[in-house]
């Protein structure tokens, strides 16, 4: 059996990791209090609301 290679046009692992290097880098010499302020601000630009709150 032949197997039908698909081209990829998104590559969704590449872009988790894009995303994670740039939180990282804006985030890594933040204390507790400001990341949890980043996280906020981040949250409700996105109009996304916290779990547990």
């Amino acid at each position: 059996m032949e197997t039908i290679k698909k081209e990829k046009t998104f590559d969704s692992v590449k872009m988790m990791r894009e995303i994670r290097e740039q939180i990282s880098l804006e985030t890594q010499n933040m204390t507790f209090e400001e990341l949890k302020e980043y996280i906020k601000n981040q949250l409700s630009k996105s109009k996304s609301k916290l779990i547990g709150n």
